[in-house]
């Protein structure tokens, strides 16, 4: 049977859209495929649209929701489902970590880390990804629903408009893969802007050197600071021009032209 959402009236300030057509529900959970014994969070479940689809799997299921007004309708729909578990946090201030009971996960080992899926509002998705990028090491993967725009920009390639910090540090500790897009009339209300299915994974294996995972947020936060700037602008108070020059980049380059292993040995070569 079809979950039935409880009557709400969407909070602008939480962000809310609620997902409403059943097709891109079965193709988001399709993508996800949760099966039994893995363990899902999910940010976000409004009105329990996908929820619905998840526990259903036979998942151990964390929900963390903000708006308390939506807690009565989830917990009279899901609360009697085995593994199903709802927290009335601010996920940005939750701790995922607690969520994992034992010792913490060996980083690629399946079943035993946390599967994140969500819908997330704009105005939280930047810092929301950060702060799951901060504890990728016990998290299997990410399925998000985001602002288009966004997730273009967590895919974007080296020398595009779409490139910059956001895309550089999810791509140096995950996979991202650009799904599908998901059109305004699958929601209620319709938001203004294109949607879009993002998948991140964790490296298991990473094709990228190791460097200092802070400080080169640093130098990518410096680097594209102004973007119209070069880099000799930007940098001059991380590292100088012949430093740079002795790297093989142009200091009177932009930032967006540079790629993500440029950014690395920049940031090994200032490691000290």
């Amino acid at each position: 049977m079809k979950h039935q959402p409880q009557q709400h009236r969407p909070r602008k300030r939480f962000g809310q859209n609620f997902l409403q057509d059943a097709s891109v529900i079965d193709r988001i959970t399709a993508s996800v495929y949760p099966k039994p014994g893995e363990h899902l969070v999910e940010i976000g479940p409004g009105q329990g649209a996908l929820t619905a689809s998840l526990i259903d799997s036979g998942c151990t299921l964390d929900v963390v929701e903000l708006d308390r007004d939506l807690i009565p309708g989830l917990l009279a729909s899901f609360s009697l489902k085995p593994g199903f578990t709802l927290h009335s946090a601010d996920a940005l201030n939750f701790d995922f970590s607690s969520l994992i009971s034992g010792t913490p996960a060996e980083p690629g080992v399946q079943g035993q880390q946390l599967r994140v899926v969500g819908n997330l509002p704009y105005n939280i998705s930047t810092p929301l990804i950060f702060k799951l990028l901060d504890n990728s090491a016990i998290i299997q993967d990410m399925h998000f629903m985001l602002q288009l725009e966004v997730v273009e920009r967590l895919a974007a390639s080296p020398g595009s408009k779409n490139w910059g910090r956001l895309g550089i540090m999810a791509q140096y500790q995950c996979q991202v893969e650009h799904l599908f897009d998901v059109p305004p009339h699958a929601f209620n209300p319709q938001p203004k802007v294109q949607s879009a299915i993002v998948r991140l994974t964790p490296w298991t294996h990473s094709p990228w050197p190791n460097c200092s995972e802070p400080l080169l947020r640093k130098l990518v936060k410096a680097a594209f600071a102004h973007r119209r700037k070069t880099l000799r602008n930007n940098l001059k108070e991380i590292i100088d021009s012949t430093q740079l020059e002795a790297l093989g980049v142009d200091p009177s380059a932009r930032a967006e032209t540079l790629e993500l292993n440029q950014f690395i040995e920049i940031t090994n070569a200032i490691h000290v």
